[in-house]
């Protein structure tokens, strides 16, 4: 959690929210990726996105087999069907999102029994620092610190 955590702080030195997120086999880092919907004008860029997205180049196959998924908030709707199209096993977050969390928050699109894939999710690790960076962010943003 801590490699998202050092994306999440890229995120946000270019004034993006900031959520970051590390794809891990094994014990090498093999995807890496940080919030740049607002630097990129693009809707898709995600920090998870991302991250499959190097990580599938990485291993030269788009299924994610054997790998798990970092990241620093709970994946909202598009992430989770990502997630579970490219057959990731389990997914760590740190905080939840009360707004598009779909690991379990608003609903839990990766461990739905209708689909052919169901991800392992762990939850909280590392919540109070992620939670607070993501608090500041938007304190500051709204000139509130």
């Amino acid at each position: 959690m801590r490699a998202a955590i050092e994306e999440a702080r890229k995120a946000e030195a270019i004034r993006e929210v900031p959520i970051g997120a590390v794809i891990v086999r094994g014990s090498d880092i093999i995807g890496r990726g940080h919030n740049v919907r607002e630097t990129a004008k693009d809707p898709l860029a995600h920090a998870e996105l991302i991250a499959i997205k190097q990580a599938s180049e990485q291993l030269d196959a788009w299924r994610l087999l054997e790998c798990r998924l970092y990241v620093t908030l709970e994946p909202c709707p598009m992430c989770a069907g990502a997630i579970v199209q490219a057959r990731i096993p389990q997914v760590i977050y740190a905080s939840p999102d009360p707004k598009a969390g779909c690991a379990g928050t608003l609903m839990n699109l990766l461990q739905e029994d209708r689909f052919n894939h169901r991800v392992d999710v762990i939850q909280g690790v590392l919540q109070e620092e992620c939670s607070s960076m993501l608090t500041q962010f938007f304190r500051r943003l709204r000139g509130k610190t």
